[in-house]
């Protein structure tokens, strides 16, 4: 049996996200996948089922987008303005190569799913890094502690969830990025610490 490689995994989800934004999803057959990724029909059936299944992958590409970023993080004097650059990275990231049709397909697979919803699974790298920088905020005192760590992560991704929905549901006819950046900015000010 082949071993999983995530490093081929993550190859196939983001050669197939770029093919759904730049020729849209209905378009895209699993041999333009299969040949932009650089892999063979057997290794992405190891993966998935079919293209459809890549329809839950959107939280790995995003996370993988998190990933690129970390590095970065440490440039970042304050927690709040890692959050601020996290949330403007991530819908900049969505608004140059994801289609409102394709997020808001995503969005109604995972309102539609019994199982799994991807989006809401606490051990992505997403969840982690939030719940890391928020935590270092509350020990440096910028950010409340009367509040947990989890809460305010819970009402982050919720607000992320929120803007990604209204923006699908306007069929984009404003920018994400910059819509969300003084909105999101003032809806996580209410999570500073004050005294």
């Amino acid at each position: 049996m082949r071993r999983a490689d995530p490093k081929t995994k993550s190859k196939i989800i983001s050669a197939a996200w770029r093919l759904f934004y730049d020729q849209g999803y209905d378009n895209t057959t699993v041999e333009d996948i299969v040949s932009a990724s650089l892999t063979s029909k057997g290794t992405f059936y190891h993966y998935f089922d079919g293209k459809d299944a890549l329809l839950g992958t959107l939280s790995t590409l995003f996370d993988d987008k998190y990933s690129e970023l970390v590095p970065h993080l440490s440039e970042i004097e304050s927690s709040f303005d890692r959050l601020i650059f996290l949330n403007a990275e991530l819908f900049g990231m969505i608004e140059r190569s994801i289609s409102v049709e394709l997020l808001s397909k995503l969005l109604s697979t995972q309102l539609l799913v019994k199982g799994e919803r991807h989006l809401l699974d606490r051990d992505r790298l997403y969840f982690k890094l939030l719940e890391k920088t928020v935590r270092e905020g509350q020990s440096a005192g910028e950010l409340r502690s009367d509040i947990s760590s989890s809460e305010i992560v819970k009402a982050y991704a919720l607000a992320e969830r929120a803007f990604m929905y209204d923006w699908c549901l306007c069929s984009g006819e404003y920018s994400l990025k910059s819509y969300a950046c003084p909105v999101f900015h003032a809806f996580l000010s209410t999570y500073l610490n004050r005294s």
